[in-house]
């Protein structure tokens, strides 16, 4: 059968694990297996495209570390747990899930679930086609997930940078004060320290190195999306 995609579990119990890698295996996902979230952030520079996630985990929550990765990735995430009361429940799905799944479950259903997060999210990217992107060159960034790309490699911004870049990108032909960046990207008024906009600036000059754009500054002016020359 086919790759259909990569599928992340994030489970402690090994047996659990083995059951879920092999169910998904037979239907044509790659699966990726953590035990803890240690593991699973690293796993995550594989860039799956769903996440399985216990809740108790032994280095923390699941429900935390969705919210965590919800700053670089739209990929469903379906929670499996033992965990089965109703504000559980809601928590889960408040905490950015797209699903939940309680212990004990049938493997088929699971695998179901995954398989119809997974065509959806498909759907979801195909019917858009083109239209969420913004290139310049190799830089790209997909406005609906929110995740910039440098020749095709993920940059792994954070939701500020990500932000901060889109806005200079869309207004590029002009300059921009730091008080307006930050009135619109951590959306709050500015108060005398401009430090948080100028750190951020500074992460982003260093991940748009080779992308033959960077962020230039004009005294007095602001901040100016530019090709490097």
């Amino acid at each position: 059968m086919d790759d259909k995609g990569i599928v992340l579990l994030v489970e402690d119990d090994k047996a659990i694990m083995r059951t879920n890698r092999r169910i998904l295996e037979r239907d044509g996902f790659r699966v990726l297996c953590a035990q803890t979230l240690v593991q699973a952030r690293t796993q995550l520079k594989s860039q799956p495209d769903v996440l399985v996630l216990d809740i108790m985990l032994p280095d923390g929550s699941g429900l935390d570390f969705c919210g965590e990765i919800r700053r670089h990735t739209a990929a469903p995430v379906l929670f499996l747990t033992a965990l089965d009361e109703q504000h559980e429940v809601i928590k889960g799905l408040k905490s950015g899930g797209n699903d939940y799944i309680t212990k004990p479950y049938s493997v088929d259903e699971f695998a179901a679930r995954v398989s119809a997060q997974y065509d959806l999210a498909r759907r979801v990217r195909q019917s858009a086609g083109r239209e969420h992107l913004l290139t310049c060159g190799a830089l790209e960034l997909d406005v609906i997930a929110q995740r910039a790309y440098l020749s095709s490699q993920d940059m792994l911004l954070t939701q500020k940078e990500f932000a901060l870049l889109m806005y200079l990108m869309q207004n590029r032909s002009k300059d921009t004060s730091p008080q307006l960046l930050y009135e619109t990207v951590w959306r709050q008024p500015m108060a005398d320290d401009d430090s948080a906009v100028k750190n951020t600036v500074y992460r982003l000059r260093k991940k748009l190195e080779g992308s033959g754009y960077t962020i230039t500054t004009r005294r007095g002016e602001g901040y100016r999306f530019e090709e490097v020359l």
